[in-house]
């Protein structure tokens, strides 16, 4: 088993090699890429550039083409969303999902009425 110290060791050495792709391709995406939402058409500019981020287009981190290909620029709101629609969309993830309703709004509506009459 190891340390805590060789774990820690090797968690940084995974989000140091992590920040340094991000690094890699985001820098490329914005050179390639106009600095507009994809989705939104919201411009940036150096001012609120950190607000824009590189989504892959097939979701695989590690897919990065010189071309550009696979990266879109979405800011932060679209990336979000659009990640949230590909959980969503996930087969298999609706057996997962509960259909029990748990919560009723209307449940005291016919009572108020009543008492209105």
């Amino acid at each position: 088993m190891k340390s805590k110290n060789d774990l820690d060791a090797v968690i940084a050495k995974a989000v140091r090699n992590r920040d340094a792709r991000e690094r890699d391709y985001r820098a490329q995406s914005l050179k390639i890429h106009p600095w507009v939402c994809g989705r939104c058409g919201r411009e940036f500019t150096r001012k609120n550039l950190h607000e824009l981020t590189v989504h892959h287009r097939d979701h695989n981190h590690d897919n990065n083409p010189p071309d550009g290909s696979n990266w879109e620029n979405l800011c932060l709101y679209c990336h979000d969303n659009e990640h949230a629609r590909y959980v969503d969309a996930v087969p298999g993830i609706e057996s997962q999902k509960s259909s029990e309703v748990t919560h009723k709004a209307l449940a005291g509506l016919a009572d108020l009425l009543k008492k209105e009459k």
